[in-house]
């Protein structure tokens, strides 16, 4: 007994030195955020760092430079592990602290070669981009070398050491959004591994043009493909190894309204842009202050600009424009010599560099990361053996032509006029050098006029290029090379229109008679005509009622699919109860409501009726991660297409409406296996839930519950208050419904009272799990609210940094 009491005491007291231990580290972890710290390389002047409530930073420096310095200086204090997952992305060195899970990343990223191209772009800028640039890493650095003594608990439970920050990794990060926002390519190959499938008039039913538009008229690439004797595989290891890209409903809302519709008299602006929702939230808000300089809204930890925002003259908000500025090349290569593949003028060597792959736990890998004139290799990911069918027949391989990899990158120019614009014309002429990711821009000013512009660098295709962009090109003809570029003034823009308001949702942004290819494949306008309803209905508005439309639920792509779902009969045992739901449903997503849900699970049960045969089990089941295919579905049951609805699987002839009433059934067996057999109280809002991933712990289950976040939300992908639907089962849970791509963040500027302009966004300030700040913003994003974008009251806290130098 005796050693058993001792024992135990021995475990209390063990217990209770880790707790204290835990809670001494906790402590120091956090950032320092008032007195004094003397820097051994600082600002050139004194520099000044005020934290409201919310631990929004106030920065006031004697210069921009030093301005810069200081939101690099909160970024490493507040968000230093990500600044490292976001230099590892852009470099391909994921694998370095997180083992062989993310080797297949970091190869295609090499291939990709966005450091290196990172480096060039790096030599192309002005000299006062440099400047800040340089000042902004400098911030970073002085942080990590002063003031860090305990690294975030993601350091400490991967073992990895934060790196000194450099200006290439900023002009990396920035092209990673660019990756983020643009995924044509990854259409480029559905459309290839389809054309192996089934002829070019069923691919375009699949992936239908825009509404009230004809399919491109294109060369039938399925007979060309077939004619190649492609590989089904070529470029598959590329699209599986990938980042994210391109996922249906990341895009965004924005909207200005003239002062002759406003309250004020004075523009009014609303933003949110949809991305992916992680904890820490992507944007960090802050406010910069120096002689003729102040602006204030989200910035992006890595880079030194307020992206989205206000200053004292202009507010402004993004959308993407989603163009198509990615081409992918089958480039055949030389059958007597694997060094070389074909041009228009014969054969020619690829260029070629050797990558070096550190592997967590592993061996090094080595990749041969190749290009040709059209851009990098993106298949050698699976290897250079990946486009060869057999012995007998040709190798290929897939490189990539995109405006990003550009060399003379003049994105960061651009942003960095921005935060000094001092009118709609000045901003838009800054728009000019702007090349990657291609925006729409909404901005107004104080004196009352409103603008919008596209900016962006879009590829100019030849006329006797028959395929459009729409598809893989042999990279040998000469007719699928690129004719050059647009020129920045050609792309779409308005100014002070007489209807008094701009709005853009990721919709077809130019009328039908405009002269230039941006696109065919632009977002349903379902959210668009949703915000040209609500601007519509309202003389004059005000800050209310632009809050108000942001966290608008009506779905009108819902409403679009009920008819057919009301006609839907099962002999389930809860089809009454179901219907009963549905009776009253006008598409309004409220998360405590049970229509929402039964919606949703019988669109995405049908659309698994419907095109999962054709498609092929394997396939589909990945793409429905990232394709809703309900542009198809519309098609399909508005055609009553016999040849889609049937099922190739039986021997029976199943009509539109037999997969309708099946659909129907099986969401029913779903839900009541999820949430019970009483119909009344199944929620929305219990399935889907705005989940905020943490990279890498949300994969970690014994920790995913202290580093990931989650709430209930309304809305789905076609509301203004849009929430992604995930119709995948998660890999980790098998949760299906779940919203990960959204409202990033929110804003509403009053140009008449900047003090009266909001913003949001989804998490909270903090990348410190120990921080009160981690996760403070969630409840008030969910319910739309915001906080003062501008400080409204006394720093609570103040933290001044000097120069030994100076």
């Amino acid at each position: 007994m005796k050693w058993i009491r001792r024992g135990a005491w021995a475990l209390l007291w063990l217990a209770l030195i880790v707790a204290v231990a835990l809670w001494i580290y906790s402590r120091r972890v956090l950032p320092t955020t008032q007195g004094t710290i003397t820097l051994q390389s600082g600002p050139k002047s004194e520099l000044r760092i005020e934290r409201d409530a919310d631990g929004i930073p106030t920065i006031k420096a004697a210069s921009r430079d030093d301005a810069f310095f200081g939101l690099g200086y909160v970024h490493a204090q507040d968000r230093l592990w990500q600044l490292e997952t976001h230099k590892r992305i852009a470099s391909g060195r994921l694998s370095e602290a997180f083992g062989e899970s993310a080797l297949e990343t970091d190869k295609f990223l090499r291939a990709l070669g966005v450091r290196r191209m990172a480096a060039q772009q790096w030599e192309q800028v002005s000299a006062e981009g440099r400047a800040a640039l340089n000042a902004y890493a400098a911030g970073i650095n002085a942080y990590v070398q002063n003031e860090l003594s305990a690294r975030p608990p993601e350091f400490m439970l991967t073992g990895v050491q934060p790196e000194p920050w450099v200006p290439e990794d900023s002009m990396g990060w920035a092209t990673m959004m660019a990756w983020d926002l643009g995924a044509n390519w990854s259409g480029e190959l559905l459309r290839l591994r389809m054309a192996l499938q089934m002829p070019v008039e069923r691919i375009q039913e699949l992936l239908p043009p825009y509404p009230g538009e004809k399919p491109l008229a294109t060369a039938d690439y399925a007979a060309l493909y077939r004619g190649l004797k492609l590989n089904a595989n070529l470029g598959q290891t590329a699209l599986s190894a990938a980042p994210e890209s391109g996922i249906e409903g990341v895009g965004s809302n924005n909207w200005v309204v003239h002062g002759s519709h406003t309250e004020s008299g004075k523009p009014l602006l609303a933003n949110d842009p949809h991305l992916k929702l992680t904890a820490p939230a992507l944007w960090y808000f802050a406010r910069l202050e120096a002689p003729g300089f102040k602006v204030a809204g989200a910035t992006m930890p890595g880079l030194p600009m307020v992206v989205l925002g206000q200053n004292q003259h202009v507010a402004w908000g993004f959308t993407n424009t989603g163009p198509d500025v990615q081409d992918l090349y089958i480039e055949r290569v030389n059958p007597d010599d694997a060094n070389e593949y074909q041009t228009p003028e014969g054969w020619a060597k690829f260029s070629s560099v050797t990558e070096t792959i550190k592997v967590r736990g592993g061996n090094e890998v080595t990749l041969t990361a190749r290009s040709t004139r059209h851009g990098p290799v993106i298949s050698d990911v699976g290897g250079v053996t990946e486009g060869i069918v057999s012995s007998s027949r040709p190798a290929y391989v897939l490189a990539m032509r995109w405006t990003a990899l550009d060399k003379d990158s003049g994105t960061l120019d651009a942003a960095l006029a921005f935060n000094s614009a001092r009118s709609v014309p000045e901003f838009i002429a800054a728009a000019g050098k702007h090349l990657a990711p291609m925006q729409n821009m909404v901005v107004a000013d104080v004196d009352g006029h409103i603008g919008m512009v596209s900016a962006g660098r879009v590829p100019v295709r030849k006329p006797e290029n028959d395929l459009k962009g729409l598809v893989p090109a042999p990279g040998w003809d000469s007719r699928y090379d690129w004719a050059g570029v647009l020129e920045p003034t050609w792309t779409p823009r308005e100014t002070d229109p007489p209807r008094g308001w701009i709005a853009t949702a990721n919709q077809r942004i130019h009328p039908a008679d405009y002269p230039h290819f941006l696109t065919s494949e632009w977002a349903a306008p379902y959210r668009q005509q949703r915000i040209e309803q609500l601007l519509n209905a309202k003389p004059k508005h005000s800050l209310a009622s632009l809050q108000a439309m942001q966290a608008d639920l009506v779905s009108l792509g819902t409403q679009r699919l009920l008819p057919f779902l009301r006609k839907a009969q099962s002999q389930h045992a809860l089809a009454g109860a179901a219907q009963k739901e549905l009776a009253s449903f006008d598409g309004t997503m409220a998360a405590d409501k049970a229509a929402p849900l039964i919606a949703w699970a019988w669109a995405r049960q049908l659309t698994v009726g419907i095109f999962r045969d054709e498609v092929g089990a394997a396939q589909f089941d990945k793409l429905i991660a990232t394709r809703s295919f309900r542009e198809a579905l519309e098609g399909a049951l508005d055609r009553n297409d016999a040849w889609w609805c049937d099922d190739k699987g039986t021997p029976a002839q199943e009509s539109c409406q037999d997969q309708i009433d099946a659909a129907f059934t099986r969401a029913l067996d779903e839900l009541q296996a999820a949430q019970g057999a009483d119909v009344s109280k199944w929620q929305w809002g219990k399935a889907h839930q705005a989940r905020s991933e943490h990279r890498p712990f949300s994969r970690v289950k014994l920790l995913a519950k202290y580093f990931e976040l989650r709430t209930p939300v309304g809305g789905d992908t076609y509301t203004v208050n849009v929430s992604r639907v995930s119709q995948k089962p998660d890999a980790t849970t098998g949760e299906l419904y779940l919203d990960e791509h959204g409202p990033s963040f929110r804003a509403v500027y009053d140009l008449a009272d900047p003090g009266k302009s909001r913003f949001m966004h989804s998490t909270g300030q903090s990348g410190i799990v120990f921080s009160p700040q981690y996760r403070s913003f969630m409840d008030r994003w969910r319910e739309v609210q915001g906080v003062p974008v501008w400080a409204s009251e006394p720093a609570k806290r103040a933290l001044v940094l000097k120069s030994r130098a100076s």
